[in-house]
């Protein structure tokens, strides 16, 4: 396979999947809606009331808007280098016609770099039906061989879904997986698709992602996630906890995981978590509106209102996770 094929392969984008926040218990066995938060703000303009947002369970979310006269995908039959080698060869009778060989291999490349690029969809900026034209395309003339074709399956699945084919976005993962049964990626994809409406299936596919790639944080957030929604908070705390050893740095890995500890009631792990996702990525609005809300569960008004007037101010669209009454305010956790 060319080296620039490979490249703009392995250049797929990881599927986004937003989780909403799980309810809150007070007591074992018995839930309630999500626990607020309770402060008293020293001054006397308080944010707006806003209606908290509904409980919901992980979604896959690919979106794709058709851009205006989008062109048509270049012709790739499987005599097109041949075609074109004989329109531009300028000796027939020569053995071999390096300029025109050279000229149809550019244009081949070049065809077949947008064909892929358009199946990618790397900016989700093509329709959908166009992304599922050119990764049908590509398998078809059976551009990648063996276990790499997986990469255009599940391409084109996420296309399908995209467009709200379930179905036949089903028919891809699934492909996928029997394509490339021995790689981590596969599975991984079919769980997010599965963690739509089946949490079973999702957390079986993520397992086996994890026992062929343990490093594969996507899919350790991704079960953790199912996990929140099932409140077993002791197997979200191990699966975040294995992503932060595995990535350090990486904030919002440590700021999720204090999350957990929140709906735990482990407020002092929290605000430790949060402490540290704000050492790393001192801009990370969400971090400081969860240390916020830790803190306040511990009684600390004073330094709880600090840190969601810094939540707020680094992200306004957090102020619709608070209401107040009179002096009093109360928060609630905006989703994952």
């Amino acid at each position: 396979m060319r080296p620039w094929i490979w490249v703009t392969l392995l250049a797929l984008c990881l599927i986004d999947m937003a989780a909403g926040a799980p309810e809150r218990s007070y007591q074992d066995g018995q839930s309630a809606e999500p626990q607020s938060s309770t402060t008293t703000p020293s001054d006397t303009t308080p944010p707006p009331d806003l209606t908290t947002p509904a409980t919901s369970t992980p979604s896959l979310t690919v979106t794709g808007q058709k851009p205006l006269n989008e062109p048509p995908l270049p012709k790739l039959p499987p005599d097109q280098f041949t075609n074109c080698y004989s329109k531009f060869n300028t000796d027939p009778e020569s053995h071999m016609d390096i300029a025109a060989m050279t000229v149809c291999q550019l244009q081949l490349a070049r065809d077949e770099r947008i064909v892929i690029d358009k199946c990618v969809n790397r900016d989700r900026k093509n329709s959908p039906p166009l992304a599922v034209q050119a990764c049908t395309e590509l398998l078809d003339r059976n551009l990648l061989q063996g276990r790499e074709r997986f990469y255009l399956l599940v391409n084109r699945a996420l296309a399908f879904v995209a467009q709200g084919d379930k179905e036949h976005a089903l028919e891809d993962f699934n492909a996928a997986v029997k394509t490339a049964p021995k790689m981590a990626q596969p599975y991984y994809f079919r769980g997010a698709f599965y963690a739509q409406n089946d949490v079973d299936a999702a957390l079986k596919d993520f397992d086996m992602a994890l026992s062929i790639d343990p490093k594969l944080i996507s899919a350790l957030r991704q079960r953790a996630i199912l996990h929140l929604t099932q409140k077993n908070f002791s197997s979200a705390l191990a699966d975040y906890s294995e992503a932060v050893r595995l990535k350090p740095k990486t904030a919002t890995l440590w700021s999720e995981r204090g999350y957990v500890s929140i709906l735990d009631r482990d407020y002092a792990s929290a605000v430790k978590d949060e402490a540290e996702a704000i050492r790393i990525d001192p801009k990370l609005a969400r971090a400081y509106f969860l240390r916020g809300a830790a803190l306040g569960d511990l009684g600390d008004s004073a330094n709880a209102v600090n840190d969601i007037r810094t939540a707020v101010d680094l992200d306004p669209s957090l102020d619709r996770y608070i209401s107040t009454q009179g002096k009093t305010a109360s928060i609630v956790l905006p989703p994952l």
